[in-house]
């Protein structure tokens, strides 16, 4: 009963969903930073070019951040559900029956 082996296809899938989840966070926090930074607060009366670098700069940072947040979150269920397939796979494997 070798209950702490894992195969090199679960390794490999867990890295790479650890790879997809900091990748997501990354996402989230440049379009915190487009939001905040780049996009600032709006001037009070602005000339018609500083709205429109405004509302691009914020437009960029809303979809970093929504996207970065989704996939962030995607790739917590998928590794989730990796480990439970896993863990039930390994389960089922070491008892002997099928």
């Amino acid at each position: 009963m070798d209950h702490g082996k894992k195969t090199k296809g679960g390794v490999y899938l867990c890295q790479a969903f650890n790879a997809v989840a900091l990748a997501g966070i990354m996402i989230f926090f440049i379009g915190i930073y487009y939001c905040v930074f780049k996009a600032g607060i709006p001037y009070q009366d602005p000339p018609l070019e500083l709205q429109i670098q405004y509302a691009i700069h914020m437009g960029i940072g809303e979809i970093l951040v929504r996207d970065g947040f989704l996939i962030f979150i995607c790739a917590g269920a998928g590794r989730l559900i990796l480990k439970l397939v896993l863990k039930k796979t390994r389960k089922k494997y070491n008892s002997g029956t099928d």
